[in-house]
């Protein structure tokens, strides 16, 4: 076994086993919340809290079984496009901001960021768990994720940039790029488009810098694909980076809709999001779109690429 394929399986187990306390953290949530001994969350009903963490459960469960088929042998049987959109989701939650969560679980201890983001005040142990999950998870993503991409597609990553033909630029690229210019004005203290700038605090900035720098990558990353330049670059570059801030811009926007809706909905007295709620959906919309939009734009330019059979499943799944 190749010393890159051994670390890789190595870092899908580590995944696995990091990211199974907030799964017993948040089903100790919901079970403590249902029986009356924990508290739920600031703005939520018992039943809106409930399912917000079943939700969650569902996902950190998702996040294991999918560390577990990076590296086992029935993992390479699933339908190839299952796989890749469960891993570049995870990615674009986890690796995207690997460097928030490092900062809030070194830097942030005891101030006015909370772990979880949805908890209520959670115990010092209980947060460092979380923050250990996210982070364990994501490292393992960012090294297992390229390990099982390079055994069941070893061709997917190969070549230089100028290999495939030219293509129109993309426009997912350019909404992308848009978007996170946004982001990074908001976390250099712009306020057009914040309604309530009291209600920002330091892990928003960060996090609005971490998706901004990740839009503006992603973006960069597939109009270099798309325009074939430039033509010497290693092709796995420009994927690597296009796969991470794509993921990031629809996972994370994804996520942020519904939840946005609810409070549209809802109006709850003790939740006051900073930004504009117009201009905030629209943003998120964008990147959805952008995101799924870039993440198509890489997989069709490879499939151009006269010497390419690579990823034919994800080509199959994004356009059957």
């Amino acid at each position: 076994m190749e010393r890159w394929d051994r670390v890789g399986r190595n870092a899908a187990y580590g995944a696995a086993l990091a990211l199974s306390p907030y799964l017993l953290i948040k089903v100790s949530w919901v079970v403590g919340s249902l029986v009356g001994v924990l508290p739920i969350g600031n703005g939520f009903s018992l039943a809106e809290w409930v399912v917000l963490n079943i939700v969650t459960v569902g996902m950190a469960a998702i996040g294991i079984a999918l560390a577990l088929a990076l590296v086992r042998p029935w993992g390479m049987r699933i339908p190839g496009v299952l796989v890749a959109f469960c891993s570049w989701v995870g990615s674009g939650f986890l690796v995207s901001v690997l460097p928030f969560v490092l900062f809030n679980a070194f830097l942030s201890v005891g101030g006015d960021s909370q772990g979880g983001g949805d908890d209520p005040a959670m115990p010092v142990w209980e947060g460092l768990l979380v923050q250990f999950s996210f982070v364990g998870m994501g490292l393992g993503l960012a090294v297992a994720v390229p390990a099982y991409l390079r055994r069941r597609w070893p061709d997917a990553f190969a070549g230089r940039v100028g290999d495939g033909p030219r293509t129109p630029p993309p426009w997912a690229a350019v909404v992308g790029a848009a978007v996170g210019l946004v982001w990074l004005y908001w976390a250099a203290g712009g306020t057009l488009g914040i309604t309530h700038p009291a209600e920002r605090n330091t892990d928003g900035y960060v996090l609005a810098a971490a998706w901004g720098f990740w839009a503006l990558a992603g973006s960069a990353a597939v109009w270099t694909v798309a325009r074939a330049r430039p033509a010497g670059l290693p092709r796995w570059i420009p994927l690597v980076f296009g796969w991470v801030g794509s993921g990031s811009l629809f996972a994370w926007s994804a996520w942020k809709v519904p939840l946005m809706l609810y409070v549209a909905v809802a109006d709850p007295a003790d939740i006051m999001p900073p930004e504009n709620p117009t201009v905030a959906m629209v943003l998120n919309l964008c990147a959805v779109v952008a995101g799924a939009g870039m993440m198509r734009t890489l997989v069709r330019a490879r499939i151009r690429a006269p010497e390419s059979h690579a990823l034919p499943e994800v080509v199959i799944g994004l356009e059957g």
